[in-house]
């Protein structure tokens, strides 16, 4: 693990605490996962909960249960169908946190946002994630004359996971919230995004884009940088290529969760500031330097993007290094 550089201006108080230049996270404060039961951030809860306490903030709680046995001392899980929350008819006129949101933010120091669905309707986009979404794209293609963005508009108000839903609305919910709800100093915020964002335009990232899911990722980046400039606190956001890795099962590592893709051999880790790199990324590495980046207070204030290359897996102080270069 990297050297810690501990120092803190931490500190409780009551309702839309501002930090100002975004506090350096301590031992034992909080972090809230979101989407703690996805592939990836099941691992970001495991890894975090090394140091600090985890709010892990999920659909179906005993989905993960198993995966974090042993760890239920420092790893508490909430119950939330932001959907839900996002397609809500009664939305109120001030700045809230929903009731399901509130005790897994409100004493949070930090935050990662691991949310996101497929860039194409899959099972994924599914309210459970496991069924087929085939008859619904098919009836909004054909109410919309085929007219894709409105079929997607369609697709949106029946609350399914898109894009829009997703990386958009249902980030913006939970940043809101986190802001509402804080009754503790909030320090810093981690999205994990894609690369392409920013290239959205450039081959061959409009194909991605057809069904909304870089506009809809630029939405949710949007809100968390005017968020962080208006609070206070530091962001960023981590630019993986196309996941691969896992599945993962057991939740026993040694050292870095690098370890658990042993048998790839693209485990080497290269970042690169901005959105400027191509390629692809194991679901571990993304795990592991989300946890280093808030253990090291490293790229503060930036977005970078991360991709495994071919070679061995790195240190854990050699990708602390590329971090604090960033």
């Amino acid at each position: 693990m990297p050297n810690f550089p501990w120092s803190g201006n931490g500190g409780e108080g009551k309702g839309l605490l501002k930090t100002t230049n975004g506090g350096i996270l301590q031992p034992g404060d909080t972090v809230a996962v979101v989407g703690a039961s996805g592939n990836v951030g099941k691992l970001v809860a495991l890894r975090l909960s090394d140091t600090y306490k985890v709010n892990g903030i999920v659909r179906n709680a005993d989905s993960v249960k198993p995966f974090f046995e042993g760890r239920e001392d420092s790893i508490s899980l909430f119950e939330t169908d932001l959907l839900e929350e996002v397609t809500s008819t009664s939305k109120p006129e001030t700045l809230s946190c929903p009731d399901s949101l509130y005790p897994a933010l409100c004493d949070a120091n930090a935050i990662v946002i691991c949310t996101g669905t497929t860039a194409f309707p899959t099972k994924a986009w599914s309210r459970s994630g496991e069924f087929s979404v085939t008859s619904e794209v098919i009836n909004a293609l054909l109410d919309s004359k085929f007219d894709v963005r409105e079929a997607l508009n369609q697709l949106d108000a029946k609350g399914l996971n898109t894009p829009r839903n997703v990386d958009n609305l249902s980030n913006k919910l939970v940043l809101d919230a986190w802001k509402a709800s804080s009754k503790v100093s909030r320090k810093r915020a981690i999205m994990l995004s894609s690369i392409g964002v920013t290239r959205r335009e450039s081959m061959p990232f409009p194909i991605l884009n057809a069904c909304g899911v870089l506009d809809a990722k630029a939405a949710g980046e949007q809100a968390l940088m005017d968020s962080a400039s208006e609070d206070g606190f530091s962001y960023t956001i981590v630019r993986p290529g196309q996941l691969f890795g896992g599945p993962y099962d057991n939740n026993y590592y040694l050292g870095t969760l690098f370890q658990l893709d042993k048998d790839s051999e693209t485990q080497d880790v290269n970042l690169g500031k901005g959105d400027i790199l191509l390629g692809d990324t194991l679901r571990s590495t993304l795990a592991e330097v989300t946890a280093q980046l808030m253990e090291g207070n490293s790229a503060r204030d930036v977005d970078f993007a991360v991709v495994n290359v071919k070679g061995d897996a790195p240190t854990a102080d050699s990708v602390n290094e590329k971090l604090v270069a960033l």
